[in-house]
């Protein structure tokens, strides 16, 4: 990877007197997105306002491009990059006139403005709106305008906050597919702020995981929604199964954990006999039956119970299995709901790979 092109290093951010954002180390690399998602009040917005050195730090220092910003460097910096914000806040005057804001107030002759924004109407889909006066556009055409302004400046970073909050989600896909598009295509590199992880898994090369105010894990999209470091970040990157227990054995990579519920269960990783760990396991991993499985199933792990809870997500349905007293969560399609005739009280077998269960320490 090549050199960082933004690093936020041993940063502390207070509000009054209490640290609101702590970050030992954060590096973003040109061309790359990184998606950060965390809870509602989890620090993200105070992240990128710290990171686009709009927010002072109490200590750490920020660098751009290996210089450190400083307080009076940081209007220099601010010129660098772009921030959309949830809220487009557009101004009174047309969708041409909001996007040349920033263009005019740098000083740019209007055919220079025209050159550069017209090719970024035309990219956003809304050359057809360039007359229309900002404040009677719904609210995709609105987030589009917004997008077009910061993107006309061409920003060396883009900062994102939750761009396209509220929107319906016909919009909001269409909006996401054309984000992606455009990333890809230009190669710009940006920190997009969200907790949709359908977002970040989308738009990020990397994603960092921010929980009351610290930032818990950063890595590539697969490795921190399948490994996650802990419990906490494991429920809420969507690992519906918990399970409590003790590793029992260690043996050429697999581990035998011995559950709280009284039951075992074979998982791929390390840890020391005696260990209390979480099992952790996603619910598209588990495969449910109605009959015994086959002894010849590759899954190594296997349990039997009752349907406790059915829940319709839509295209799926989410099925909670009382197994020996675990409950353990298993995602099935609307037709393998009719197919296995599953209902509350109905006799089941689960089966899951020991390959899908990531183990975390239980502290």
């Amino acid at each position: 990877m090549s050199e960082a092109l933004l690093t936020l290093h041993d940063a502390v951010v207070h509000r009054g007197r209490r640290a609101v954002l702590q970050v030992p180390h954060l590096e973003i690399f040109p061309h790359e997105v990184l998606a950060v998602i965390g809870p509602n009040g989890a620090g993200k917005t105070t992240l990128l306002l710290a990171l686009a050195a709009l927010l002072p730090l109490e200590q750490g220092e920020l660098r751009f491009r290996g210089q450190v910003v400083q307080p009076r460097r940081a209007l220099a910096y601010r010129r660098r990059i772009a921030v959309v914000l949830q809220e487009p806040l557009l101004l009174r005057g047309t969708v041409y006139d909001n996007v040349a804001l920033g263009l005019r107030l740098r000083g740019l002759d209007e055919d220079a403005i025209a050159a550069r924004v017209e090719p970024w109407l035309r990219r956003l889909n809304i050359a057809h709106l360039a007359q229309r006066p900002a404040r009677r556009l719904s609210g995709g055409e609105a987030r589009r305008v917004s997008l077009a302004r910061a993107l006309v400046l061409q920003p060396d970073i883009l900062f994102l906050d939750e761009p396209f909050n509220a929107l319906d989600t016909p919009t909001r896909n269409q909006l996401l597919d054309d984000l992606q598009a455009l990333f890809r295509a230009e190669g710009i590199t940006a920190v997009y702020i969200t907790h949709d992880f359908g977002e970040a898994l989308a738009l990020g090369r990397r994603v960092a995981v921010v929980m009351d105010g610290r930032l818990r894990q950063v890595g590539p999209p697969q490795e921190v929604f399948t490994a996650p470091h802990d419990v906490r970040i494991a429920r809420f990157v969507g690992v519906e199964t918990v399970l409590p227990g003790r590793v029992q054995s260690q043996h050429a990579g697999y581990l035998r954990i011995a559950l709280d519920a009284g039951w075992t269960v074979d998982a791929v990783g390390q840890a020391p006999v005696g260990a209390a760990v979480y099992a952790c396991l996603r619910p598209d991993q588990v495969t449910v039956w109605r009959a015994e499985p086959p002894a010849a199933s590759s899954a190594r792990n296997r349990c039997h119970g009752r349907v406790q809870r059915l829940m319709s997500l839509g295209a799926v349905v989410k099925v909670v299995v009382d197994c020996q007293g675990a409950a353990v969560v298993a995602h099935v399609t609307q037709p393998s709901l009719t197919a296995l005739d599953l209902h509350e009280g109905a006799e089941v077998w689960l089966t899951f790979k020991a390959s899908a269960v990531h183990v975390v320490p239980r502290g």
